[in-house]
């Protein structure tokens, strides 16, 4: 298993002097990739659940970097690293937009971006990014196949009842085109990464569950002609390192934390990408819990 770490880009991390020593020391220390998210607003008084915890938005949110800057600072700062998003919410953005800002993040940085997409779960964000809410599946299908078209095709040409692309040279192309992994836990959207993606956005998740949805994932690149054992799962993995109250694998030591991603991996997990910036207090702290859960882990793996 790959091991990832999440860019500084909300909270007390959101600075230029976290993103650029972040970088450096990761790629330094031989993480494999770094991942941005995607947030807009923090509502007072939301409509929708946050997906994890206790449902509620976490405080840090309220202060959150745009992703592609980010990953750009980061790019400028390492050689080596792979880029990714995880997720971005793809319908908040017009398919030009988002090929133009991913494709130049690629560009500048040799071919290290992954892109990884999904819906959102915010009728608030949408609605502050002007974006139907009703309708979303529709939208992020119809956004996939104009990105894939910008991406493989010249001249580009697109419609649909969203966007009308007239036949037009968008350049850069990727070098080779990035691989893309999309985010989701219901059934249509775990079908919908087995038809068309290369690979799976999860969360920690009990094992169980984790392995019921990634077979789902398989069984429907199987039925669409793909080869199952070519898509990855990348896991995210948000824990509170603490020593007392444990409550793996949302919070406890780096052991017991370590363990869970540990056995994500034997049930099917290839990357696995770390944020910690909801449990530590800064830079220093976070290299260095980012250098424990690497040791713990490398370890852990050679002696299986």
């Amino acid at each position: 298993m790959e091991i990832g770490l999440a860019v500084p880009q909300y909270g007390r991390f959101a600075t230029l002097d976290s993103v650029l020593r972040v970088a450096r020391e990761a790629e330094a220390q031989g993480y494999a990739s770094l991942w941005a998210g995607d947030r807009l607003l923090t509502p007072l008084r939301p409509k929708d659940r946050y997906p994890g915890g206790d449902g509620t938005v976490p405080p840090a949110h309220r202060v959150f970097l745009d992703p592609f800057a980010v990953l750009a600072v980061a790019a400028s700062a390492t050689s080596r690293v792979r880029l990714g998003t995880s997720a971005l919410n793809a319908c908040w953005y017009p398919p030009v937009v988002l090929a133009r800002s991913l494709t130049t993040i690629d560009h500048l940085s040799g071919g290290r971006l992954r892109a990884g997409l999904g819906l959102g779960w915010s009728s608030d964000e949408y609605a502050a990014a002007g974006v139907p809410w009703e309708g979303r599946a529709r939208r992020y299908e119809a956004t996939l196949d104009a990105l894939e078209a910008i991406w493989t095709t010249d001249p580009v040409e697109y419609a649909d009842e969203h966007w009308t692309i007239a036949p037009s040279h968008i350049e850069p192309k990727p070098a080779v085109r990035p691989p893309l992994y999309l985010a989701g836990f219901g059934p249509a959207a775990l079908r919908r990464i087995g038809r068309r993606a290369d690979g799976w956005l999860t969360a920690t998740l009990p094992i169980p569950m984790l392995t019921s949805m990634w077979d789902t994932v398989r069984e429907s690149a199987e039925r669409a002609g793909r080869d199952p054992d070519a898509l990855r799962m990348v896991l995210r993995a948000n824990p509170e390192i603490v020593t007392r109250g444990a409550a793996p694998p949302r919070s406890g030591t780096v052991a017991q934390i370590g363990d869970h991603l540990l056995a994500a991996a034997e049930a099917g997990a290839h990357e696995l990408i770390l944020d910690l910036q909801h449990t530590a207090a800064d830079d220093r702290h976070l290299m260095e819990l980012a250098g424990e859960f690497r040791d713990y882990l490398s370890a852990a793996s050679a002696a299986s």
